[in-house]
């Protein structure tokens, strides 16, 4: 018997007793298919791949390295500060004429919303109502790192040329108090330059479309090289496969990872991050108005008190805000210095004025609240109202 050709593609042997080997029509070259498609190498680099750092021995590549403690502070705990002098805590009613303004421009925003009411019902009474909302910020910073890396150009080379400075002794431009922002820094003397894991320095990959073939199935014969019975494939020129477009029949890309550069900079990246964490406590008023509305409108301010460490408001005149400033002082300092720096603290306390007014029309009593110094409008139970359909 005849012995079959044995054919070489990209230093793999292929013969008629191979399953890749494919019958071309007769006269073209044989063309083979790919192996079935194997690991594509790893994707996550190896431990050994990092150094180990003093002062960064948890840090972790991809994942960070958990929160960093911050140091214990250098200043003195903040002395307790006296509270707010004592106002005319009852809020000033708003006039009949603002209450009307405001019932009807809030039924002009709404497309099925008669005016009538608004416009002509009758104000039989109007009722102001103390509602307090005291709110605590804390300004913090947290630090965190991960390793990282990017491709290697011929970046500076620094690690082990002496110590890195501890990540809470580099130095970072914070926002502005109460502002979140963000900063990721390059800490120093941990960059080093090691042959990149995904292509093991060899600057390309196989190519996942084809699996390094650089050939894949003509997708108009399916293969046979063959159409319409023995017409010979135009498209594959009968051989049953096409150069692979992905990469331009080479069998390999360029490795994504480094670039083509054969080797990466790694080194530690600080991540800093300042975050306003914000807690209010609406005192509860028997207006009938749901405290959830206040959270859209501002207040007058009553009392304002920023600094490192706020001691809780003092001499309040309603108890219930006493107790929650004291509370969410506690939660904060609790829940805050153990995983941040705690850089600074805001309470105010501000003072909602709501109005519910009643009003009559068409021989019935009905109801609606003004509040916020946006004079903004709550009525539920609106009496002229359609039912609108969108076409």
């Amino acid at each position: 018997m005849e012995s079959q050709p044995i054919l070489s593609d990209q230093n793999r042997t292929y013969g008629m007793g191979n399953p890749g080997y494919i019958p071309a029509a007769q006269g073209a070259p044989a063309i083979f298919a790919p192996p079935a498609a194997g690991s594509q190498g790893p994707t996550a680099p190896p431990a050994s791949m990092f150094d180990s750092m003093p002062g960064y021995e948890g840090t972790m590549a991809g994942g960070g390295g958990g929160f960093l403690p911050p140091p214990m502070p250098a200043y003195p705990a903040p002395k307790p500060e006296p509270g707010p002098e004592q106002p005319h805590w009852n809020i000033p009613s708003i006039s009949e004429n603002t209450a009307r303004e405001a019932f009807v421009q809030f039924a002009s925003s709404k497309c099925c919303y008669s005016s009538a009411p608004a416009k002509d019902g009758v104000i039989t009474s109007m009722e102001a109502f103390n509602t307090y909302r005291y709110r605590l910020e804390t300004f913090t910073e947290t630090r965190s790192t991960e390793w990282s890396h990017e491709p290697y150009t011929g970046q500076p080379v620094d690690a082990f040329s002496q110590p890195p400075p501890g990540p809470w002794d580099i130095p970072a431009k914070s926002p502005n108090f109460f502002l979140d922002g963000k900063q990721i820094i390059k800490v120093p003397y941990t960059s080093s330059v090691k042959t990149c894991h995904v292509c093991v320095g060899m600057g390309r990959r196989p190519c996942k479309e084809c699996a390094g073939a650089g050939n894949k199935m003509c997708w108009v014969c399916n293969g046979s090289g063959y159409r319409h019975g023995n017409d010979r494939c135009t498209h594959c020129s009968g051989r049953g496969r096409e150069n692979c477009r992905h990469c331009h029949g080479q069998g390999s890309t360029q490795c994504e990872t480094c670039r083509g550069k054969q080797q990466l900079l790694v080194y530690i990246n600080l991540t800093v991050k300042w975050t306003n964490n914000s807690d209010c406590y609406v005192v509860e008023q028997s207006s009938g108005l749901q405290s959830d509305n206040l959270s859209s409108v501002s207040g007058n301010e009553l009392f304002r008190d920023s600094q490192y460490m706020v001691y809780p408001v003092m001499g309040f005149p309603d108890p219930t805000v006493v107790q929650a400033a004291q509370r969410l002082v506690s939660e904060h300092t609790a829940k805050y210095s153990q995983t941040s720096r705690i850089l600074q603290q805001r309470q105010t306390i501000e003072l909602i004025p709501v109005t519910r007014v009643s009003y009559s029309w068409k021989g019935k009593s009905h109801i609606y609240f003004v509040y916020g110094n946006e004079y903004k409008v709550n009525a539920d139970n609106y009496p002229a109202t359609c039912c609108c359909t969108v076409m």
